[in-house]
Parts: structure tokens; C-alpha cells; sequence
């Protein structure tokens, strides 16, 4: 079944422009990301891309982040503030409404709590001290509270960003809806804290006509502030280039102070990890080494936008145009939504895939510019999307206190089954097939369990099979294994009915 512009019809609906019956080409035009309506997907907001925009509406909205985190650094010394105003002041829910970021189920993440409140609160005076009269840089930087905490992730840093132009994406949201979107989907919502009057130091609520979905709105995000993986300025990468940066500080004081602290401390047998541990203690050390870095990174600014714009777009066509063809062209109408028990449609449906990967060329979705997706997060997002039509309560990445299982698939208490979705090259393949699903039935309170291994290549192939076999997993049923290789897939005029 196809809807209008040969896109899913009402059945098969994911994204917004399914939804909302809105032209691709409409929300492409605009500038608008179309985002699924069934799982986050894993792009956020990168704070540099406002500050290093040409556009003064994106500069401006970077101005009033820096603005607001200058007021957080300067109330943070009053000794008499209650507890209940640095919740209100620090603390900020998800904003789950722009389907955005690294979600476990729906769309419902877990905010910035008391942990991201704590670790603002202990780094205002140390890295925002000169906020405003910066002598390195060329500006403010909220990302420089990431370089010094591993704890303040780019979820993190996404969910702030935010919330602290979240009145200008309801705007751009509003905009677009009361011109393209009919107004039986949409309704007025009043929304909290919309933006922030310094003078009463409260937050204000808005009102704002919106698309409604499943009784909350819709939001959507401008492709051009967004990206994939990490920020521009991200710890990650600091602490990789340590010695590079410590190398290039041109004080020359500086420099010796830090590489000394640095290079005294490492050692020739030292892991990865280790390493990066002294980095992070030197920077928190010296943390005018976070300076040289982060201007390293306004100097390369132009670049930003390049990788940026090349993350969505490959976002695009990994969730959008693959998950589109492989659900409209192989799923939409078929038996596989209407089984009645879990374990059955869970497993159907991984067979199901299995059939349409291998032999109908839906492997092609698993590729991106010929290249194999070998992200399990990835996979696993994809594989929730198929889901969109179901009456079953698909939960990903539950944890209930025996660690996270992929997918709970479920229809009330006593009809529940776990998937565990992996890659053959994940190298605690073994240790999960042996230890991992068994520990969650018991977690979850189900002995029914899926394990689905996706490889991409004959060796990783041959690893599973050596695995399977020495624990006597062969020719399981449970056990499903799926051909994503490329190389040995028959070409559609070489097959015969």
C-alpha cells in the first residue's frame, strides 16, 4: 500500500511527513529534518554550529545559551538559595517532542538530572570564569563543560541546548504547521519554560499551535544545527590529540608546565584507557589547554558544517530512504502484524528480514556508500522501525537491574519474549550467547529469548559458527543467524523462480 508521492501509505506510516500528510519536498524546502515518530533517531544539536553560523538568528540563540549559563555560574555562589530553585534553575526534562537523540523506547529519554546539575554546579567557576571576556578564543563555549567531565555526554549537551531554544524551535515548528499541516492534527499546547526573564529570574510559559501526536506536539529541528556521533568540540577527540595539543600552546610557559605534568605520568605500558585517564587529569590540571583546543576548533569551523551536513544527509538515507523502501516494498500488507503470540512474532519477524536481506536485496539497507553499518545501535534502531504497525509493547534496551537486553517484545505479563539483535563482530559475542540472555530471562521473567547475529563478512561467518558449535547452539531455532554480505549476493537476472 502507497500513499501519495509513493511513500508508505496510512498503514506503514513512520516519519512525519506520514503522518501529518505533508510533501517531502515541502519539509525538505524547509530546511526541516523528518524524523520518525516510532524511535529517536540519533542526530542532536551541536551548540558550535549556532555560534560559527552566517545566520544572526542562530548566533543570536547561541548569545542567550552563553547568557543564561552566566547567570547559572552567578547564582551559583549565593549561599541561600534553596534546594527547589537550582532544581528549577539547573535541571531541564528531555525535550522529547523533537525525536531526537539516543532514546531507549519512543522517544522518552532521561534528561539532565541532579547528576549534569552537580557537575554544572562544580565547574561554573573554574571553566566559566572569563565567560564573556575570553582572550583565546573567539567566544563562549558551553561544550568546555563537556571537556572537563566524562559524565556530561553529547546527550547531555544536546538536551541543554535544547531547552534553551526550545522557544525558537516551537516558533520554527508553528511556523510550518499552520501553513502545511490541516488543523484537525494540530492543537494549542501551553508549554513551560519557553525563555527566561532575568529580571524576575522565572521562567516563562508559551503558547503555540502545533502538530499533535498521541496526545503531545511535535517539534521539528533545522537540518543545518544539526549533527551525528559527536560535537564539533568534544572531549573524545581532546583527550585522543592530547600530546598534539599540549605540542601546539604557543605560551611557551605554558606548554612546558603542562607536557611535563603530562609526560611524567605516562608510561610505556600503559592501555588506552590509562592514557586517556592522565590526559583528563592534566586538563583538569591545566585547564587552559581547553582554550588552545577549542579555538583549534573555531579556527576549523567551515569544517564543521561539511562534516555535519554529510552526517545528516547519510542519516537521511540510512533511516529514511532504506528503512521507506524496506518496509513499503517487503513489509506493508504481509501476515508478519498479525501473530498472536510474542516469541512467534518476534521470531517471524526476524526470519522474515532474514528472507528479505538475503534474497530480496534488502541487505542494501545494512550498506551506506557501499560501506557495512557495523553499529549495533544503528541495526537495532532499524530494526525497531519495522515495528511500526504492531499492538505489541516493543521495549528497547530495557534494564531491569541485571543490565540492558535489546528488545522485550510483549502483550501484557505472561506473553513476553527478549531479542537479543547483535553483530558477529562484536567481541563479546561468545560471552553473550552463554551468559547474557539467560541472566535477563531471569531479570525479565521470560524464558523465551531470540538471538539474532547479523555478519557482514565470511570470516566473521566463520567465528560465529565456531562459537555456536562449541556451545552447542547449532541449529537452534532461537538462534537466528542473518547474511548481510554483499559479495556473494546472486545478481536478480541470474536467479530463476
Amino acid at each position: 500500500m502507497t500513499g501519495k508521492n509513493g511513500k508508505p501509505g496510512v498503514d506503514a506510516r513512520i516519519y512525519f511527513t506520514d503522518f501529518f500528510d505533508v510533501s517531502e519536498n515541502t519539509l525538505e524546502s524547509y530546511g526541516a529534518f523528518n524524523v520518525s515518530l516510532i524511535n529517536d533517531l540519533p542526530l542532536f544539536i551541536d551548540p558550535f554550529l549556532l555560534f560559527d553560523s552566517e545566520e544572526e538568528k542562530y548566533k543570536s540563540l547561541h548569545d542567550e545559551i552563553i547568557r543564561y549559563v552566566k547567570f547559572l555560574r552567578d547564582v551559583s555562589i549565593e549561599t541561600s538559595i534553596s534546594r527547589g530553585l537550582v532544581d528549577y534553575w539547573f535541571r531541564f526534562p528531555e525535550v522529547s517532542q523533537n525525536w531526537l537523540g539516543f532514546s531507549r523506547k519512543g522517544n522518552r529519554g532521561s534528561g539532565l538530572g541532579a547528576d549534569f546539575a552537580s557537575v554544572l554546579h562544580h565547574n561554573l567557576h573554574r571553566v566559566f570564569r572569563d565567560f564573556g571576556s575570553e582572550s583565546i578564543t573567539r567566544g563562549s563555549h558551553l561544550e568546555k563543560l563537556c571537556l572537563l567531565s566524562g559524565g556530561v555526554g553529547r546527550d547531555h549537551l544536546s538536551d541543554f541546548t535544547t531547552n534553551l531554544i526550545k522557544g525558537y524551535l516551537l516558533e520554527y515548528t508553528q511556523t510550518f504547521a499552520r501553513e502545511h499541516v490541516e488543523p484537525k492534527l494540530r492543537r494549542t499546547f501551553a508549554v513551560d519554560k519557553v525563555s527566561f526573564d532575568y529580571d524576575t529570574r522565572r521562567w516563562r510559559r508559551g503558547q503555540y499551535d502545533l502538530p499533535v501526536f498521541l496526545g503531545d506536539f511535535v517539534l521539528l529541528t533545522p537540518k543545518e544545527i544539526l549533527t551525528k556521533d559527536e560535537a564539533w568540540i568534544n572531549r573524545s577527540e581532546l583527550l585522543e590529540q592530547f600530546e598534539e595539543i599540549c605540542t601546539s600552546v604557543p605560551d611557551a610557559q605554558l606548554r612546558a608546565q603542562v607536557n611535563e605534568y603530562f609526560l611524567r605520568r605516562l608510561a610505556e605500558e600503559m592501555t588506552e584507557q590509562e592514557r586517556r585517564a592522565v590526559a583528563a587529569a592534566t586538563a583538569e590540571q591545566f585547564p587552559a589547554v581547553l582554550d588552545y583546543y577549542i579555538k583549534h576548533k573555531e579556527d576549523t569551523g567551515e569544517e564543521a558544517h561539511k562534516v555535519s551536513s554529510l552526517k545528516v544527509r547519510e542519516t537521511e538515507v540510512q533511516f529514511g530512504k532504506h528503512i521507506r523502501d524496506l518496509v513499503g516494498t517487503h513489509l506493508v500488507g504481509t501476515e508478519f502484524y498479525e501473530l498472536g503470540d510474542s516469541f512467534e512474532e518476534s521470531l517471524r519477524r526476524v526470519l522474515f528480514l532474514k528472507d528479505v536481506l538475503e534474497n530480496k536485496d534488502g541487505y542494501r539497507a545494512f550498506y551506506l556508500d557501499g560501506k557495512p553499518i557495523k553499529r549495533e545501535a544503528d541495526l537495532q534502531i532499524m530494526y525497531r522501525l519495522t515495528w511500526y504497525a504492531t499492538s505489541y509493547d516493543v521495549n528497547r534496551e530495557l534494564n531491569n537491574g541485571r543490565g540492558p537486553v535489546d528488545f522485550k517484545v510483549s502483550k501484557g505479563t505472561a506473553n513476553k519474549t527478549l531479542v537479543e539483535f547483535k553483530l558477529a563482530s562484536n567481541s563479546k559475542l561468545r560471552q553473550n550467547l552463554q551468559h547474557q540472555v539467560e541472566i535477563y530471562e531471569a531479570a525479565n521473567d521470560t524464558s523465551k529469548s531470540i538471538k539474532a547475529i547479523m555478519y557482514f563478512t565470511e570470516t566473521e561467518f566463520s567465528k560465529v559458527q565456531k562459537i555456536l558449535k562449541e556451545l552447542n547452539l547449532l541449529e537452534r531455532r532461537d538462534v537466528v543467524l542473518i547474511d548481510a554480505r554483499d559479495d556473494n549476493k546472486p545478481s536478480a537476472s541470474n536467479v530463476k523462480d
